[in-house]
């Protein structure tokens, strides 16, 4: 950064280069355009939220709701990137759950959009395991949906626009780079590494491990936040819809134990969604390392710079347990609860 630029003129800039995408491609309504270029930005929580409930409503008009300009998508790519980490039937709450996927497919079909749902397991090599062992595969089929394995398809190589780690470019499948939106979907976790993985962090999964390997050891090697916060600033029209109803706490993201919340949170900044999603789990969003690196070029994350809409974040608070470790500690808001 120019060191006579001011931080808000920072935040300006690029993010016409990153919310900008959504504006430009005409995916915004009038008034939420209207306010990018821009510091602020509005998320959406519902509470009493279950996975036999009414979730396309919820999430319909949790995107609305957040600026989303839902006719315009008629005709247009949608990928779906749930999280399938690692899925195991034994633990359901670790991964996005197969409800969550259906409805929002459902709710980008009904608006005209060509909808796919697409993964690169981190931990998993074969994703036909992974499809099986979450669920996701039997609703996709149920609900005929296609499926994209982002692990082993073709990749087209895009210049870093991040550059918060060293690498000069990332290598993205092709769904990803022909899609014209990419919706992140995520568990609402605890993580052991850095504090919390929600739709940002999911986006690892985007990056595929026929090039990064697995667990994406190249993307570790060059540090997680900074990793984070490239792969979230070079993917350029990116939303984000948050399962919160069946979460996971402590050793997080993938042996920690079940925590109910059943909330669904929406945003089209992913730095303010997370933000908020931290919020309410008890802990500090600017004390995490990708959420502080992206609030300096790619969305808020202050309080006062977030237009809550659907339910106020406060009441909702209920701290998730943390692991006990020193820099994970630090994480955390008053009155937050450690596990060893």
């Amino acid at each position: 950064m120019n060191p006579k630029t001011q931080p808000n003129e920072a935040i300006s800039r690029r993010s016409v280069l990153a919310a900008g995408g959504l504006a430009a491609a005409g995916l915004l309504t009038a008034s939420a355009a209207k306010a990018w270029p821009g510091s602020r930005a509005s998320v959406f929580v519902a509470k009493n939220q279950r996975y036999d409930g009414s979730l396309v409503a919820t999430i319909r008009d949790g995107l609305s709701d957040c600026g989303l300009d839902g006719p315009a998508l008629a005709g247009k790519r949608v990928l779906l990137k749930p999280n399938l980490v690692e899925p195991s039937r034994a633990i359901p709450h670790m991964t996005t759950h197969p409800a969550m996927v259906v409805a929002a497919a459902e709710v980008f079909r009904t608006w005209g959009a060509e909808v796919t749902v697409g993964e690169g397991p981190g931990h998993v090599r074969d994703t036909e395991v992974a499809l099986i062992e979450s669920g996701v595969g039997e609703a996709l089929d149920d609900g005929g949906l296609g499926f994209a394995d982002l692990n082993y398809q073709r990749v087209a190589w895009r210049r870093n626009r991040g550059r918060h780690s060293k690498l000069r470019g990332l290598y993205l499948p092709e769904s990803v780079v022909s899609a014209d939106l990419v919706v992140s979907m995520p568990k609402m976790k605890t993580h052991h590494w850095v504090g919390v993985t929600a739709a940002m962090k999911n986006l690892y999964g985007v990056i595929p491990g026929i090039k990064y390997g697995w667990p994406k050891n190249v993307l570790h090697h060059n540090g997680i936040p900074q990793t984070v916060a490239d792969i979230n600033q070079t993917l350029p029209r990116v939303i984000g819809i948050v399962d919160g109803i069946d979460c996971m706490e402590g050793d997080g993201p993938i042996l920690g134990s079940a925590k109910h919340m059943g909330l669904v949170a929406v945003g089209t900044s992913l730095p303010a969604l997370d933000a908020t999603v931290a919020r309410i789990m008890g802990l500090v969003p600017e004390r995490i390392g990708y959420l502080a690196l992206a609030s300096r070029r790619l969305g808020p994350i202050a309080e006062n710079r977030i237009d809550q809409r659907g339910e106020a974040w406060r009441p909702l608070v209920d701290p998730f347990h943390v692991i006990d470790q020193p820099f994970l500690q630090k994480l955390r808001a008053q009155g937050g609860e450690l596990v060893t």
